[in-house]
């Protein structure tokens, strides 16, 4: 039996219609019963803020593997994981999250808010703006969102840098620096792209230091986690002018509370957590589950397993 969890309200709800007829399927609410638990075998996060997996696991004693339609999964990281196998979505939103980073950077480059502003002045206004060709952009976070941004970027004639947890030499975009030297690399690029998941060493990795090192023409993109960034530190460095701005898809809390200064700050652009959702993006999220869950049925390896103890899909 496959159990799936309750869709967020504002997405749309799963294509249960995409998994073979023969698989017995049961939606459950926020409070499933232990009689639809009791016969699970798989369960499908559907929802992305769900966060009680432990106490669901306890009362599914048959439960042998867990799918998360998200590709972040630190809210589903719990003792009971590591006795089950978790996979989640990673590629469904590399593309998507790679050109929504691609119009953030444009955007600031070309000064596209400040025409925005002046149109909606009916005022005529001359003025240059930046190149992003000849710039150079680090993007922290290894995994294959980095991976699209970063190969998007070098596309547009920027020198990329990837940053991940350790140093290392990639085949494709060379020496990968160690995120403990992330204020070093700071100081050399003009964009700071943050598309790494949630740990305990991605957590609080940008504060003041790094900010600082980027330097009043540097640029900072996060779609990643919002913990990533000390946002105190962030909003006082736009204050102050220590970096030129920011383009931001995720928060500390979300949703993004209405007195936060964040909202109204004329270098910042405030995305709901949309960067990776596209129309039509719960057809691809159910076929790679499906895709899985065929090589389930038959006993084959799954792709996409995530690690518990480091949370996310080693590369």
């Amino acid at each position: 039996m496959l159990v799936i969890t309750e869709s967020d309200p504002e997405l749309p709800p799963p294509p249960l219609e995409l998994i073979p007829a023969d698989v017995e399927v049961v939606a459950v609410g926020a409070t499933p019963t232990d009689e639809q638990l009791a016969a699970a075998q798989v369960v499908y996060i559907w929802d992305h803020r769900f966060a009680d997996l432990g106490s669901l696991l306890r009362r599914a004693p048959k439960v042998r593997w867990v799918h998360a339609a998200s590709v972040g999964v630190n809210r589903l990281l719990c003792p009971e994981i590591h006795d089950v196998v978790l996979t989640n979505s990673r590629g469904v939103f590399d593309i998507p999250i790679a050109e929504w980073v691609m119009a953030a950077v444009l955007s600031h480059t070309k000064g596209f808010t400040e025409s925005w502003a002046l149109q909606r002045e009916h005022r005529w206004r001359h003025r240059m703006t930046g190149r992003l060709a000849g710039t150079r952009a680090a993007v922290v976070g290894t995994g294959s969102i980095g991976r699209a941004i970063a190969e998007r970027l070098m596309r547009l004639d920027v020198d990329v840098t990837l940053v991940g947890r350790a140093a290392a030499t990639d085949p494709q975009f060379g020496t990968v620096r160690a995120s403990a030297d992330l204020v070093l690399v700071a100081a050399e690029v003009d964009l700071l792209v943050l598309a790494a998941p949630l740990t305990t060493a991605t957590t609080a990795l940008v504060g003041a230091e790094v900010l600082t090192a980027l330097g009043p023409n540097g640029f900072l993109v996060n779609v990643g986690r919002g913990p990533t960034v000390v946002e105190t530190d962030l909003v006082d460095a736009l204050h102050a002018g220590t970096i030129a701005g920011a383009a931001l898809d995720v928060f500390e809390v979300e949703p993004l509370p209405e007195e936060s200064c964040l909202w109204s700050m004329p270098n910042v652009f405030v995305s709901p957590h949309m960067s990776g959702d596209y129309i039509g993006f719960e057809g691809d999220m159910m076929a790679m589950f499906t895709s899985n869950l065929t090589r389930w049925l038959r006993g084959e390896p799954l792709h996409n397993i995530v690690d518990p103890t480091v949370g996310y899909v080693p590369s």
